[in-house]
C-alpha cells in the first residue's frame, strides 16, 4: 500500500529540484523529473479522493447504525456499496501508476532513444505543438484565430487526445493574437500534418457596422514533437526572465512574476509562457515550445543543405499565401491545395473535421518537407 506521506515528500523534493536553473543543462534529467512529478500529482489526487470517500463511508455508516429511518438506512447502504467500489478502483489505478512507471523516471542519466536525425523527426510523432497567430485583419483576425483554436480543441476532444495550452496572448475583445498548445496521446501528427499554413476568413465582423464582408487571415504551424530526444543545450546560452502575466490591453492579471521568457542566444529563438499561475509550470511550457522549435530548426537546416531553400509553411500571413478559405456568406470551406469545398461552416468550426482531414490525407502524399516551418 502506498504511503501518502512518502509520496508527498518525494513530490516536494522533485519540485525543489525542478526549480534549480542549473537543471536545464541536463535535459534528460529535466524531462524524467517532469514525468515523475506529473505521475506523483495523479497519485496524490487519487489519494485525496480516497480519503474523502472514506469520510463519506463513515458518515453513511453512522446513519446505518442509527437505524432511525429504514428508507434512509437503505439509501446509506447503497451509497456505501458505491463508495467502496469507487475506492477499490482508485486503489487499483494508483497501483498501476506505481508499477507502470517509465524507465527514465528511475534512471535519470540513461540516454534517450536513437540519435536525433531529420529522418527520425519525420516518423509520425504522436505529439505536436500547434501555433496559431492572427495575421491580416486586426481584431477580426484575432477573433478568427480564436475560432481556429476552439475548432482544433473540439476536434482533439472528439479524438480522445490530450490538450495543453502552453502560451497565449488574448486580444481586447476575446480573440487571440497568438496561442500555442500541445496535442498528444494518439495519432495526432498523421491527422494534423496538413493543417499548417495560412487560413483565410471572409465574413462580416462583429465590429463592422456597415454590413460589409471583410477578409482576414490567421497562420497555423504544426511542429512535430519527438517522443524522446537527446538535446544538449548549454545553460549559458539561455536567458530566463520572469515577469508579470498580462491580459488584453496590457492590464495585469497576476500580481506575481509568474510569466516566463526564455531566449536561446545561438539560434535567436525566444519563447514565452504565461498561462499557468506558477513559474515552474510556465517554465516547463516554455521549454516544451523551445524544444519543438529548436528541433524543427535543426531539421529545416538539414533539409536545406540537401534540397536548397523552399517555401515556408507560414510565410508572412498575407492573403495570397493561403491554404484554405472559410467563406461565411456562402457557408463554405475551400481547401485550395486540392480545390475541394465543404458546406456547413458551423459544424466544421465545431470540430467536425474528419471528412476534411481524411480527404487531405488521401489527396496529399506525405513528404518531410511539407511539415517544416521556416522562421
Amino acid at each position: 500500500m502506498v504511503n501518502p506521506e512518502e509520496i508527498q515528500k518525494e513530490y516536494n523534493n522533485i519540485l525543489q529540484k525542478l526549480s534549480d536553473p542549473g537543471l536545464i543543462s541536463h535535459w534528460e534529467g529535466f524531462e524524467a523529473l517532469t514525468k515523475r512529478k506529473n505521475r506523483l500529482e495523479k497519485i496524490i489526487e487519487k489519494n485525496t479522493e480516497i480519503k474523502n470517500l472514506r469520510n463519506q463511508i463513515e458518515e453513511n455508516k453512522t446513519i446505518l447504525n442509527a437505524g432511525e429511518d429504514p428508507q434512509l438506512s437503505s439509501l446509506a447502504e447503497e451509497e456505501i456499496t458505491r463508495l467502496k467500489s469507487r475506492e477499490k478502483n482508485l486503489e487499483r489505478e494508483i497501483q498501476e501508476l506505481i508499477q507502470n512507471k517509465e524507465p527514465e523516471e528511475g534512471r535519470l542519466t540513461e540516454q534517450f532513444g536513437p540519435k536525433l536525425t531529420a529522418e527520425g523527426l519525420s516518423r509520425s510523432p504522436k505529439s505536436v505543438i500547434v501555433e496559431i497567430r492572427a495575421g491580416t485583419g486586426g481584431e477580426e483576425a484575432a477573433l478568427f484565430a480564436g475560432d481556429l483554436f476552439r475548432m482544433y480543441l473540439k476536434y482533439a476532444q472528439s479524438q480522445g487526445w490530450r490538450q495543453k495550452t502552453l502560451d497565449s496572448r488574448e486580444s481586447s475583445i476575446g480573440g487571440f493574437k497568438e496561442v500555442i498548445f500541445e496535442l498528444s496521446n494518439g495519432n495526432v501528427f498523421s491527422k494534423m500534418k496538413y493543417e499548417g499554413g495560412v487560413h483565410r476568413v471572409q465574413r462580416i465582423p462583429i465590429t463592422e457596422k456597415g454590413g460589409r464582408v471583410h477578409t482576414s487571415t490567421a497562420s497555423v504551424a504544426i511542429l512535430p514533437k519527438p517522443k524522446k530526444a537527446k538535446i544538449k543545450i548549454n545553460p549559458e546560452d539561455l536567458k530566463i526572465d520572469f515577469y508579470r502575466a498580462s491580459g488584453p490591453g496590457g492590464q495585469y492579471v497576476n500580481r506575481r512574476e509568474t510569466a516566463v521568457r526564455i531566449t536561446h542566444s545561438p539560434s535567436g529563438i525566444v519563447v514565452t509562457s504565461q498561462t499557468e499561475r506558477n513559474q515552474l509550470q510556465n517554465k516547463e511550457n516554455a521549454l516544451s515550445i523551445l524544444e519543438a522549435r529548436f528541433l524543427e530548426k535543426k531539421e529545416r537546416e538539414s533539409e536545406e543543405k540537401i534540397h536548397g531553400k523552399r517555401k515556408a509553411q507560414i510565410g508572412w500571413a498575407k492573403r495570397a499565401e493561403k491554404i484554405r478559405t472559410y467563406n461565411f456568406p456562402q457557408d463554405r470551406l475551400t481547401d485550395h491545395r486540392i480545390k475541394k469545398s465543404w458546406k456547413n461552416l458551423d459544424r466544421i468550426l465545431a470540430g467536425n473535421l474528419d471528412k476534411i482531414i481524411e480527404t487531405l490525407n488521401t489527396k496529399l502524399g506525405y513528404t518531410p518537407s511539407s511539415v517544416s516551418i521556416s522562421r
